[in-house]
Formats: structure tokens, sequence, C-alpha cells
């Protein structure tokens, strides 16, 4: 299964000590032309192994390497437990730190024990000369909710305080707006309240320190649509001390002119439903794209350089 994403081909696989050099040549360089590689979903759904994850991996790094497919995303649930009673819109089967951050399943990806979350499994896929994505979701989770966990403050690195009080997931949370299409997975956080921007900036910045490459948004466009959310992820990106590529998802009822709106802030964007090994589907999707490339939307300014219309995953192999 190859898929269409969207970023330069470089073969540097962790580029961030030349790319950092000036903010600018970020900005000029970063997601020229589409990304091109590998998920795991469409193979492994989302009970994947970390043995697996890097057996395919090695596939990816002496195949399609050589073609310009760089890059190695392990799509959702990555911190689900799969025991009985787990399914991708279970209750209470996620693994949660403290500050209420998923954390990859110990059982499955056994090197993130010890709070090293994805960190070697970035490390091993780097040293293929490939880049390391992961998938996230909307907001905080039911289950970080349920336990009403304590938000963490990057900036003194302890509970995020405001008012005379800490702050928790009951605070931020909000449970009328929960994921549509996974509700007892994830919902909304009230990003008007500085303790809500800090659950949002904890989770991205613990990203960033495991050294991902690219991350999958889920959730968020589309039907869904989250500008503010988008726009708080994307500053930081815009922080991070290495490139990241920052894509939106679903792309149900997606339209140009909502692209506008978020184009300018991430590297890709889903525009279509889900691409299965059907012809129907391929001709829909072709006909979407036709509507935004009419709206000059393809390879438009993105996030520290441009930004692609994805029409989900090629279902091949």
């Amino acid at each position: 299964m190859l898929v269409f994403l969207s970023s330069k081909h470089n073969p540097n696989p962790f580029f961030r000590d030349r790319d950092r050099k000036q903010s600018g040549e970020v900005a000029e360089n970063h997601a020229l032309l589409p990304l091109r590689g590998w998920n795991s979903y469409d193979s492994f759904c989302w009970t994947i192994s970390e043995q697996d994850f890097l057996q395919s991996a090695v596939i990816v790094s002496r195949r399609l390497l050589p073609h310009g497919y760089e890059w190695c995303i392990t799509s959702g649930l990555w911190y689900r437990r799969t025991t009985l009673g787990a399914s991708t819109n279970s209750r209470g089967f996620d693994v949660i730190d403290e500050w209420g951050r998923v954390t990859p399943d110990p059982d499955r990806w056994p090197s993130s024990k010890g709070g090293k979350g994805f960190g070697e499994v970035a490390k091993r896929v780097h040293s293929m000369g490939l880049k390391f994505g992961i998938h996230i979701m909307r907001g905080i989770s039911v289950q970080a909710y349920d336990a009403n966990s304590l938000i963490l403050d990057i900036v003194v690195g302890s509970a995020y305080e405001e008012d005379g009080r800490q702050w928790r997931a009951h605070d931020v949370g909000m449970n009328e707006k929960v994921c549509g299409w996974m509700p007892e997975g994830f919902m909304s956080v009230n990003t008007s309240l500085g303790a809500g921007k800090a659950f949002l900036k904890s989770i991205h910045h613990q990203y960033i320190e495991w050294g991902v490459d690219f991350i999958k948004h889920d959730c968020v466009f589309g039907s869904d649509l989250s500008v503010d959310e988008i726009t708080i992820v994307s500053q930081m990106m815009k922080e991070a001390d290495h490139p990241i590529t920052y894509s939106l998802s679903p792309g149900t009822s997606a339209t140009p002119s909502m692209a506008k709106q978020v184009s300018g802030l991430a590297n890709m964007y889903r525009i279509t439903i889900d691409d299965w090994d059907s012809w129907r589907d391929v001709a829909s999707h072709l006909n979407i794209t036709r509507d935004f490339a009419d709206a000059e939307m393809i390879g438009g300014s993105g996030l520290l350089g441009k930004s692609w219309t994805d029409l989900d995953m090629l279902p091949l192999g």
C-alpha cells in the first residue's frame, strides 16, 4: 500500500541541523513536493506492533526509498491496548500518562517503556534513511477526561496553575463536542482557556521530543473543522527544533473555501472520504481534485513551505 502525502524529498532523514540554521531556509524548502510513503492502516488496521512496523520500514527503505518514498506512518490508536473489548470506538482501553497524554501501548511498542514514547522507534526509522510519522486525534482523550488528569504546563514542568488553582481535564474538556465518529475516544478542548492551550502544547511538545517528523491530525478538518485547534498546533510546529509536516483529516464534506481557512497552517489536508479498492472511489476523488485545482489550492502556501491536497491512501499490495 502506498500513500500520497506532502513534503520535499530530502536524503537526510533527520535534517534539523541544516534546515534550522535559518527559519527562512525552512520556509523556502519545506514541503515543496507531495510526500510519498507508507501508512500502516490498510495492512494492519490499528493493532500494528513495533516489530511489524519496523519490519515494514525495512522494506520501505530497501525497495521504495530509492524511488522517493521516504515516510513511514503508524496509523491511529497506537495507544490502545489490544485486550478483550477494545475496538476503534471503545472506552477505557487507552494508555495515558499522569498528564492525560496518550502514550504507546507498551505491550505492542515495548521500546516505549520507561517513558520513552516513540523516541526509540523514531531513531530506528531515521537510521534507515526514512522519516517517522504518527496519527493523532483532536483534543483530549475521553479516558483522560474520565480520570480528570492534571494539565501539564511545559514552561514550568509541573501542573498548570491559574487563578490560584491547578487545572484538570474536566476544566478544559468539552464533552458536548466529542469526535462524531469516535465519541468514546476523544473530545475537543476549550482553546479559549489558558489551560486548554497548555494541554495541546503539552502533547505536541512530547511528539516533538520523540523526534516525530509527521503528524496526521484527525477529526479537525472537513465536517469536523476546528480552526482554533489547528492554529495552536500549527504554531507548535513552527517552534519545533526540526521540520514537522502537518496533515489534517478527515476530508468529509471538505470544500475549497473551507481549505482556504487552514491551508496556510498545514502542509496537507484530506479532501475526500476514504479510498478503497474500487474504481468508483478513484473516479469520484479525481472529480473533487478538479474542483480544488480550479481553485488553485494544490501546492499553495503552507506551514513553513507549501500545502497539498490529500486524496487518502492508495490501497495497493
